[in-house]
């Protein structure tokens, strides 16, 4: 668990993002007025110090890299990239010069790196890449792995359920969360063989409730939900799909009646904006890669600096918190049982 007393430092890989290093400059520039703590830029510094205004010169660190991981590159080929701004951003990590990295770069490259460079908790075998997602309810559900593990084993799938439901306590700040796993049907005998085997594994977790269906991650029924990553991450896609048909579809409607044009003046600044930040990616910044011996964020390619600042706030939020150590906790209990 972090020192309170100390300032935490975040390496961010200023290069990654899709739009080049000016939002991802803004983002921590952001987060700097409104939190106390350590950037550290990473990437090209004569091109990071143009964006920076002056009175926020003395307020971070900047690490020169020379090279960037470019989203159509191999991401294994990030391992011998050592003078990119994700590898070096990693490294500090590794070093311990930093608490966290914060990436909207190559995510296979920022997950192969975090993996094996700051490394695994002692009992994690597979890290898992996990999201929230937008519930009826007051509080999000957190479903994992959406990316990280494709090909999983069923003691792979234990292991997410342990460590979602450390980040749902820890994090979230919920004491006993319910954690399901997620298949074709809610009876115990559903599934395939991967989630049958992995049923009987994750029992050993108290907050385990059997299968749940795909509409129990938005229902609000469940605070995490268990996948593979090939699952999770179609699962993950469809949904943004669906949101932004939505969206599209109540524009399109909306332009086509005067009545529905006027509702939605009315609605526009309480409904629409609300509704739009309970979707809205941007909200939460990035999705943090669980299971590995600190903390990496992973955000999307495309993020604005306000989702670079809302990982920042991420990344802060993990580091403070022991949430490595309650899986830690949990595997070690789980296993004597």
């Amino acid at each position: 668990m972090q020192d309170k007393n100390r300032l935490i430092r975040i390496a961010i890989d200023a290069m990654g993002g899709d739009f080049g290093p000016e939002p991802i400059v803004d983002g921590a520039i952001q987060a700097l007025r409104e939190k106390s703590f350590m950037p550290i830029l990473v990437g090209d510094k004569e091109e990071i110090l143009s964006l920076l205004p002056t009175s926020f010169i003395s307020r971070v660190e900047i690490v020169d890299a020379s090279d960037v991981i470019s989203m159509s590159d191999q991401a294994t080929n990030a391992l011998r990239r050592k003078e990119s701004s994700i590898y070096k951003a990693v490294e500090l990590v590794r070093e311990k010069q930093a608490d966290a990295v914060v990436s909207a770069g190559h995510s296979g490259a920022t997950m192969t790196l975090a993996t094996l460079r700051i490394g695994r908790l002692p009992h994690i075998s597979k890290p898992a890449l996990a999201t929230l997602m937008p519930t009826l309810g007051t509080t999000k559900t957190l479903v994992l792995d959406v990316g990280a593990v494709v090909d999983c084993k069923a003691h792979n799938l234990y292991e997410f359920g342990a460590m979602g439901e450390a980040y749902v306590q820890k994090i979230m700040g919920i004491d006993n969360p319910q954690v399901g796993l997620l298949a074709n049907g809610a009876e115990p005998s559903k599934g395939n063989e991967l989630t049958k085997e992995a049923f009987k594994l994750l029992e050993h977790l108290d907050g385990f409730i059997g299968n749940v269906e795909g509409r129990d991650i938005f229902n609000g029924s469940v605070n995490v939900v268990v996948c593979d990553g090939f699952t999770g991450n179609i699962l993950l896609k469809a949904s943004e799909g669906v949101v932004s048909t939505i969206f599209s579809m109540m524009k399109q409607h909306i332009r086509r009646s005067f009545p529905a044009k006027f509702g939605a003046l009315l609605m526009k600044k309480k409904v629409f904006a609300s509704l739009k930040k309970e979707v809205d990616y941007e909200e939460y910044g990035g999705a943090p890669l669980l299971g590995v011996d600190g903390c990496a964020i992973v955000s999307h390619g495309s993020s604005s600096a306000k989702a670079i600042k809302n990982a920042i706030f991420q990344a802060i939020s993990y580091t403070k918190s022991d949430v490595n150590a309650t899986i830690e906790a949990l595997m070690t209990e789980g296993k004597r049982k």
